[in-house]
């Protein structure tokens, strides 16, 4: 009789579990690695081949750069930079609610901590820069990579001279 009690009570338990089971959604999320769907005109993301307002592509074919380029040892912000720095105020004076990283980068000539440092002040100068255009501090901010990320590999004039940079990214 225990025996059939068990049963009765397992098939009880199962009976009433069998109604909580979860609906699988209508429409599933990508697979991992997957490209995600195009998305409907009612959200924020593109459609085709089309560019949002305020994302980081429309940033990048918006503004004239969105990297800023230094002389050796140096981190003052001069005529060329300033026009593209310009550039960049304006568009995101246009879009208040974005945020930026700008990234501080050296030449691989130098001692890392060095490299660090310059980074830094290249970084923070062009956030000056930009928040002295109007550009609210609190949507800036800066990192350094020293020589760690080298955007032209060599050891040459015209290869140290790419990799002191600055870069704004837009944060998304």
């Amino acid at each position: 009789m225990a025996k059939t009690m068990t049963k009765l009570v397992l098939l009880a338990a199962l009976a009433a579990t069998a109604g909580c089971a979860k609906k699988r959604p209508d429409v599933l999320p990508p697979a991992a690695g997957e490209a995600p769907a195009q998305t409907t005109p009612e959200t924020t993301g593109p459609v085709g081949n089309a560019v949002v307002p305020g994302s980081a592509e429309d940033f990048r074919r918006t503004v004239r750069s969105d990297t800023v380029n230094f002389a050796l040892d140096q981190y003052e912000i001069d005529a060329t930079a300033g026009g593209i720095l310009d550039s960049q105020a304006a568009w995101l004076s246009r879009y208040p609610n974005v945020r930026v990283t700008i990234e501080g980068h050296a030449d691989e000539r130098g001692t890392r901590e060095y490299n660090l440092a310059l980074g830094d002040r290249r970084a923070n100068a062009v956030a000056t820069y930009l928040a002295n255009r109007g550009i609210a501090a609190t949507r800036i901010t800066t990192i350094s990579y020293g020589k760690e990320r080298p955007l032209a590999l060599g050891s040459d004039e015209a290869s140290w001279a790419q990799n002191r940079r600055a870069v704004t990214v837009v944060v998304e």
